[in-house]
């Protein structure tokens, strides 16, 4: 603004300069508008992402916790709110492979049908019969005696509560009563007892396996079973029953290092981790170990779990220090030292790039029901090759599978440059671009999958029992359960049940003693102990049958 002094004394130039000036404020005053309002619409904008973000967080925790597990999704649904997708497709086999079973449509069923299922063979049956009194055999119209003409057979099912049973040891003693007369030493000898699952223990082979099994397959707490056994008069201390846990740990740890040398033979290892709570001695709050799955393949149909009290890199890096070939897993950072050897190729998962573009639907729906639709063709192929041996299924996936990456990858591309890098849609994006080699190693060999649902719901057994017995007591017994978890569940993998084929370890285990070597311990792994055991009927069963 000029001085009072420099205005000129001209009435037409004073003129001039009071326009200008005018003009400048104005300018001036536009200047600030415009950049009060690209402000507040940036302000707007950030806004309404951070809404948008917090919107999918709350739905997720929301879905987590009082929705259904699996990733189905209805587009008819974003017709309430006024958004229109060409189709989102349900991918079907996605879901049916991370759930491990079939997708089934709920159907109403026939009223008019009735019946119900035939109960199964196996079952012992016991004959109940009914017949008429005396009074009433005889015919009401002439009195003649009727005569029996058929029957009529129900059946019913009833349920036997389980029993224990007292094994009483007999063990009978001889002596010299030559020596004894003569006064010399009457060399008295005991017949031997053979080895028990815990020596000078309570537990039979058997009840030690119930124990087991109940608290690491059936997920039921220690203190439950204590309950359970006491309305049955037979009191089990719940410190008793954790000494059993860590006895039957013990005894199975050579039979699960022979697994995790069988699964380390793998041409590829599914793996994953979830946390298990461990009791901190004098703490309030646990600490959260780690419990983590590696999954053998075809050759090595082995699952394998082990405890590190923490999620650091060492864990994984000592496990699978030695082993060279394909390793399956997410995108954790702790596997990246593992994979920068050489000797170890990383294998992304599908169904975890999958997830987070369903993730982000509630936000982007038009480019989730793309991205959607687009693996949705991968799991296609998959469908298609599940039947093949690995020559033919590799042959369909560089046919079929690498056109569909191809068109992926140039979507995420494109679509990369217009999203928000912070928005759920971006977030999806980078982390499939991240992962892209990773995601594209499963259809360069036919024996590959293309997910890691397997390693999924193999710790699915450690996050229901989590949700039952809370927590680990100590480290020590984390890592028992690992090693009894091995059992169970390569039991259940090959169709044995872990209850009879822990009964049979437990028993015949103590017979080879604690240097019992790998080719005696292997008549003990499920496919083996299937084929070859399954049918034998335990020693003392026979006694107490007869």
């Amino acid at each position: 603004m000029l001085a009072i002094t420099e205005l000129p004394d001209d009435p037409v130039l004073l003129k001039q300069v009071i326009v200008e000036e005018r003009n400048s404020r104005n300018a001036v005053i536009d200047r600030i508008k415009q950049e009060a309002t690209e402000r507040i619409q940036s302000l707007e904008e950030r806004m309404a992402a951070m809404e948008a973000e917090h919107k999918a967080a709350i739905l997720a925790i929301l879905r987590r916790y009082y929705g259904p597990r699996s990733e189905r999704f209805d587009p008819r649904q974003l017709l309430l709110f006024g958004q229109v997708i060409d189709q989102m497709p349900l991918d079907e086999a996605a879901i049916a492979d991370e759930a491990g079973e079939e997708l089934t449509t709920r159907r109403i069923k026939n009223r008019h049908k009735h019946g119900r299922s035939p109960l199964p063979d196996s079952l012992p049956r016991i004959e109940i019969e009914h017949d008429l009194p005396e009074d009433q055999k005889g015919c009401p119209a002439c009195g003649e005696l009727r005569q029996r003409m058929g029957q009529e057979i129900s059946e019913q099912l009833e349920h036997v509560p389980a029993s224990f049973q007292v094994l009483k040891h007999v063990r009978h003693k001889y002596a010299c009563p030559k020596c004894e007369h003569d006064g010399y030493n009457p060399q008295i000898v005991a017949a031997p007892k053979p080895p028990q699952p815990i020596e000078k223990g309570l537990p039979g082979p058997g009840l030690l396996a119930y124990v087991v099994t109940s608290k690491l397959a059936d997920h039921l707490p220690l203190y439950r079973l204590e309950r359970i056994f006491a309305r049955q008069g037979v009191e089990i201390s719940r410190s008793t029953l954790c000494a059993w846990m860590a006895a039957a740990g013990q005894l199975a740890r050579p039979l699960v290092d022979l697994l995790t040398q069988r699964v380390r033979l793998s041409r590829v290892i599914h793996t994953d981790e979830t946390r298990v709570p461990i009791q901190s001695p004098g703490e309030l709050k646990c600490c959260n170990g780690r419990i983590w799955t590696y999954i053998g393949d075809a050759l090595n149909p082995y699952i394998v779990y082990d405890y590190t009290p923490d999620r650091s890199r060492a864990g994984p890096a000592a496990w699978l220090s030695q082993y060279q070939g394909y390793l399956q897993a997410d995108a954790y950072g702790g596997y990246d030292g593992i994979y920068a050897g050489g000797q170890v190729t990383e294998v992304a998962c599908w169904a975890h790039a999958r997830r987070k573009f369903f993730d982000a639907k509630e936000t982007d729906g038009k480019r989730a029901a793309q991205m959607l639709s687009l693996v949705r063709e991968l799991y296609a192929v998959e469908d298609q090759a599940r039947a093949l041996d690995d020559d033919a299924r590799l042959a369909l996936r560089q046919a079929q599978s690498v056109p569909v990456l191809a068109k992926i990858k140039e979507w995420l591309g494109t679509e990369r440059e217009i999203v928000l890098p912070r928005s759920l849609m971006g977030e999806a994006i980078t982390y499939a671009l991240n992962q892209w080699a990773a995601l594209n190693v499963y259809v360069t060999q036919g024996y590959l999958n293309i997910d890691n649902n397997a390693a999924e719901r193999a710790l699915k057994r450690v996050a229901i029992g989590r949700k039952n017995w809370l927590f680990a007591g100590n480290d020590q017994a984390a890592e028992h359960a690992a090693t009894l978890w091995s059992l169970i569940a390569s039991a259940e993998r090959h169709g044995v049940d872990p209850q009879r084929y822990l009964t049979s370890l437990f028993a015949k285990l103590p017979l080879l003693g604690p240097n019992a070597s790998a080719a005696d311990l292997a008549q003990f792994l499920p496919d083996v102990w299937k084929g070859e055991d399954a049918a034998e009927q335990m020693p003392y069963q026979e006694h107490a049958n007869s």
